[in-house]
């Protein structure tokens, strides 16, 4: 049986290339309006980052996910997604 290729993608805070289930995709749509995608399917422009503290508060920082999907991203924005991570990290 052929093994699967696991698709990866890179965390825009550490840049270390992870399996792509594994990390939180931030999604950009045609509107600008900015969302989290636990599916990883919705269309829009996409960026991952680590389901961790220290990658979370190393993007906001640097706001290094506002120079990706090239907008800005409200604190509201910021919570959502720090809820996600929250969540993620509970199991």
């Amino acid at each position: 049986m052929k093994k699967r290729k696991i698709p990866l993608r890179k965390c825009v805070a550490c840049n270390e290339n992870k399996p792509k289930n594994e990390l939180i995709r931030i999604v950009k749509d045609k509107e600008g309006n900015i969302e989290v995608d636990l599916t990883g399917k919705m269309n829009g422009r996409g960026a991952y980052i680590c389901p961790d503290d220290e990658c979370f508060i190393k993007a906001k920082q640097s706001k290094i996910l506002e120079k990706t999907l090239k907008t800005h991203i409200s604190d509201e924005i910021y919570e959502n997604i720090k809820k996600t991570i929250t969540d993620s990290t509970e199991y």
